[in-house]
């Protein structure tokens, strides 16, 4: 008997697995805070003898190399990779045992990266499951152009011939357990479901129905912007990266909190965005703990800068603490828990904007169109892709992890700032308000935009100055 446990990280979009039998188990792909990991071996009563990982990530920090050493495991790392520490390097169709009858067999599958290997975990050489990391994905692919723009082409077609390998060699009830695919920007489409076997991806996969070069076309031409902090990830993975520390950081009171802020330090609000918006600290900044925080902070934020949490509990901020390790953001340079009311100086009011919803961005554009209002400037914040399908006409469109670099060109006025939902508009909003603009928060599904009445334009980048 074997068991397949999934180390879920949601914030990222990616998964991890401990696998294995009655006595031992390997660790694919493990996130950086390895004590879930370590919990999860124990709650099941193995040992970890093996820590695996299908490439050198590049959107996330690894905690392999800790992992191996802290269980004495052997840490199996592709062949091709080029790192800078001792590892038990793997070729193609390379074999471990891992617990009886249990096994792993390596698969070359380049295309995400040039080394990239996939396991097929097999009980007593019948496949049961492949850890496809970031090749064959649910229903999609990983990205090719994580690794050196003149590869980009390269790996596309790489790629197309690693799925149809997988899907050739292993038989239709097969598992697939990919890293990617669950919001990360890792994966080049979204995923089309939670599980799935070799037998459906055959059957629907693109790469497996496309010929090379009309996958190659499609790929490439889908890509969407790669995360700044991408950049960080896979030379810190290649070096060898450090164990973390999760320890509570240094208290900030509110005096500090305005010291770091006139320093041009990052003070990160990490309370939702309806709190945020009621009243905040002038100059800070809202990444909410329940959204996307590690892809958001580290994506905006310049590499590097010392940045300070606000949180509403103590386990809000450990919760935050957690998902920027991951990502690289090791150490806060302080932090403070509790009400608004504690951030604040003495004498010092609270800074606020409104939340609107596109009916009422609406109305504002029809009392534009009477004169009454001259000043409003709609902005987009979504991505280039989001904004091709569809869009405001005369909005203006900066994507929000561009923002922070072009806020000079915002045009002057009242800015409604809008994305897809809410969430990634609250983050844009918050950079408004520190920068001292006149915001509104757009705070509703972009849906509701066409049944407000306002002019929705479908193709096209329609970029353009203050809305009509």
């Amino acid at each position: 008997m074997f068991f397949i446990d999934t180390v879920d990280v949601p914030g990222l979009g990616n998964r991890g697995y401990l696998a294995g039998g009655r006595e031992t188990a390997v660790v694919v792909d493990p996130p950086r805070d390895i004590d879930r990991v370590i919990a999860m071996a124990a709650r099941r009563g193995v040992r970890v003898s093996h820590v695996v990982e299908t490439h050198v990530h590049n959107d996330y920090v690894t905690g392999g190399l800790e992992l191996a050493r802290l269980t004495g495991a052997a840490y199996l790392v592709p062949a091709g990779a080029r790192v800078a520490y001792e590892r038990v390097p793997v070729d193609d169709g390379d074999t471990v045992d891992i617990d009886g009858g249990l096994a792993l067999r390596a698969l070359a599958t380049p295309g995400h990266t040039p080394h990239h290997t996939a396991y097929v975990l097999e009980e007593a050489g019948r496949a049961v499951a492949v850890f496809t990391g970031g090749s064959l994905l649910i229903g999609t692919v990983g990205r090719p152009d994580l690794v050196e723009p003149r590869l980009t082409e390269r790996l596309a077609r790489a790629q197309h011939g690693s799925v149809r390998r997988l899907a050739a060699e292993l038989p239709d009830e097969t598992a697939v357990l990919p890293t990617h695919g669950f919001g990360s920007f890792c994966s080049s489409g979204p995923a089309t479901g939670d599980t799935t076997t070799i037998g459906e991806q055959r059957a629907t996969n693109e790469a497996v129905a496309e010929d090379a070069d009309t996958f190659v076309a499609r790929l490439l031409s889908g890509l969407d912007d790669i995360p700044a902090y991408y950049a960080h990830m896979g030379p810190a993975n290649a070096a060898g990266p450090a164990p973390i520390d999760l320890t509570p950081p240094a208290r900030a009171d509110a005096d500090e909190i305005a010291a770091r802020l006139a320093a041009g330090e990052w003070v990160v609000d990490l309370r939702g965005r309806v709190a945020f918006a009621e009243g905040h600290v002038a100059g800070t900044f809202n990444f909410a703990a329940d959204g996307q925080l590690a892809t958001h902070l580290a994506w905006l934020i310049p590499w590097g800068k010392p940045v300070t949490l606000l949180a509403e509990s103590a386990g809000q901020l450990a919760a935050a603490q957690r998902e920027l390790v991951r990502v690289g953001v090791d150490r806060p340079a302080a932090a403070a828990t509790g009400p608004l009311a504690g951030w604040l100086r003495d004498g010092e009011r609270p800074r606020s904007f409104p939340r609107a919803t596109f009916a009422e961005l609406a109305a504002r554009t029809a009392d534009r169109d009477t004169d009454r209002d001259t000043d409003t400037v709609v902005l987009d914040v979504r991505r280039a892709s989001e904004r091709a399908r569809e869009h405001l006409a005369g909005s203006v469109h900066i994507p929000l992890h561009q923002l922070r670099d072009r806020l000079a060109e915002v045009p002057p006025g009242t800015v409604w700032v809008h994305c897809a939902g809410g969430a990634r508009a609250a983050v844009a909003a918050s950079l408004l308000d520190a920068a001292d603009r006149s915001v509104v928060a757009v705070d509703d599904g972009f849906d509701s935009a066409r049944n407000a009445g306002l002019p929705v334009v479908s193709g096209g980048s329609g970029d353009g100055g203050a809305t009509a």
